[in-house]
């Protein structure tokens, strides 16, 4: 009987202990699961900026392409435009060609690995829709504010449509005109600044509407407009990461280049042949997930370029360079002389970091420190009336290669 019963006590221990190693297992699989079928948080597990390539399309083709990238625990995020025109090295042929040829409506893998290319880094989920489900979808969450500078009166399919200057909150019809109109008088930077507007106050709306986004019929219905990789439920995780983000702070960076005449075909050819905007997207992610410690300013800093050598044009083209990176240029012009040897930088920010940062972006260590005297006018910069006085100048000198001061 005592034998009987040890063997009971026995098998009931190792039944106990089975039962612990499949509640284990069955719990790692569940988890892992879980992890695989939501993506966004994957990325977040592993402490990724989450990047989103979105596609406007019109007529098959894309009408507007953005990356936005996002890191929620900063609450930052950057986005970049990228215009079809771009010319580039297509690597899936070995041939040059527009970047625009390779999208392909329903299929945008191609495309997704060009643009992946231009700016040197994987993007995890792309969203694509077209004009008529973007209205539909702008109806959905009530419609977008947009703030337009002057009124403007076109004709759609032959009827008027007029957008009033000034603040307005606008319709699903009204913001596919408002974003598809061209006119002959409008030049094409006024075009690219107009759906630039639209985009990010598109964003800004979805943030502002989330918690209806997160009912289960307008998740529904919202998920349908968009042709995505991503889930009903992770495309809602994605919305509601996206939500603390603060787009009234962000501004969108086009991606540039050097228009050329090749084979005599124009050609819009990225600034130092794609170089560029990958630096700028490296230094954009480093700016993302640079962490937060207490009050953290993160306004837009300005500069002085002064061409200091008698290279014609070098100004202009740094300033071209600068805008990349965020800086807000409110002067380009020449130095005092030109026999400048020596880049130099005038600090005036009076911010150690950020003056390393835009020191960084050209390589350049003449740095002179000047503190700010507010009732000094010399060194002012006069625009429309209103004297300011830049966070750096920066004056080129005989070492400056163009992109890199060379021989520190």
């Amino acid at each position: 009987m005592q034998r009987k019963n040890s063997l009971t006590t026995r098998d009931a221990s190792v039944f106990l202990l089975v039962m612990i190693v499949l509640l284990l297992i069955s719990g790692i699989v569940i988890a892992v699961f879980t992890l695989r079928s939501d993506p966004v948080e994957e990325l977040l597990s592993n402490d990724r900026v989450i990047s989103v390539l979105y596609v406007i399309e019109q007529d098959q083709a894309p009408l507007s392409t953005y990356v936005l990238m996002g890191y929620p625990k900063t609450r930052r995020a950057a986005v970049f435009d990228i215009p079809g025109e771009l010319w580039m090295q297509i690597r899936r042929t070995n041939l040059f060609n527009r970047i625009d040829s390779e999208y392909e409506p329903n299929r945008i893998a191609n495309y997704k690995t060009a643009i992946e290319n231009l700016l040197g880094v994987e993007i995890a989920f792309s969203i694509v829709i077209t004009a008529e489900n973007l209205g539909k979808a702008v109806d959905l969450i009530e419609g977008v504010e947009l703030f337009i500078p002057s009124q403007v009166e076109i004709l759609d399919d032959g009827d008027p449509v007029l957008f009033p200057s000034g603040l307005g909150r606008f319709d699903g019809d009204k913001v596919v005109s408002f974003i598809s109109y061209e006119t002959d008088d409008e030049e094409n930077e006024m075009t690219v600044s107009r759906r630039q507007r639209f985009f990010l106050g598109f964003l800004r709306r979805q943030t502002e509407m989330i918690d209806a986004l997160n009912t289960p019929v307008v998740s529904q219905m919202y998920y349908s407009f968009m042709q995505t990789s991503l889930s009903q439920r992770a495309h809602r995780r994605l919305l509601n990461e996206f939500s603390v983000m603060d787009f009234d702070r962000i501004n969108i960076q086009i991606v540039g280049g050097n228009t050329r005449e090749v084979s005599g075909n124009m050609r819009l050819i990225p600034f130092l042949y794609g170089d560029l905007i990958k630096d700028i997207v490296r230094q954009s992610l480093s700016t993302l997930t640079r962490p937060v410690e207490g009050f953290q300013d993160d306004r837009v800093f300005t500069v002085e370029v002064l061409n200091g050598t008698t290279v014609n044009g070098l100004a202009g083209r740094t300033a071209e360079v600068l805008r990349g990176f965020g800086f807000d240029i409110i002067e380009v012009g020449n130095a005092d002389h030109s026999g400048y040897d020596k880049t130099l930088i005038i600090d005036r920010s009076g911010q150690e970091e950020r003056v390393k940062e835009f020191s960084d972006i050209i390589r350049c260590r003449n740095i002179i420190f000047e503190t700010p005297d507010h009732g000094n006018p010399e060194g002012d910069i006069t625009i429309q009336g209103f004297d300011f006085r830049s966070d750096f100048t920066l004056i080129i000198g005989r070492d400056f290669d163009g992109r890199y001061v060379v021989g520190n």
